[in-house]
């Protein structure tokens, strides 16, 4: 398993657009990816699960990816989560 942290940078947080990036990122890997905030979990894959975190500007997520290609999805998550948020 792999994992990583990650501070959003967006004023607004995850929001609609952002986060189907996300979604459609995640998607494209075998690997279960799931975004952790305040102890709520949320699959990368799905993007109701991903807004329902409620993540604002400035407040820290947690990243894992388990699975045959987690290194190449965690990898892949940070940059989408740096290039958009």
């Amino acid at each position: 398993m792999r994992s990583i942290a990650y501070v959003i940078t967006d004023r607004v947080g995850i929001h609609a657009r952002p986060a189907g990036i996300v979604v459609k990122t995640a998607q494209k890997y075998q690997s279960e990816i799931f975004i952790y905030k305040d102890g709520k979990q949320a699959d990368a894959k799905k993007l109701m699960q991903l807004m329902s975190l409620g993540v604002k500007g400035g407040e820290e997520i947690s990243v894992t990816a388990e699975g045959p290609d987690e290194e190449e999805a965690c990898a892949a998550m940070e940059k989408v989560l740096k290039e958009n948020l």
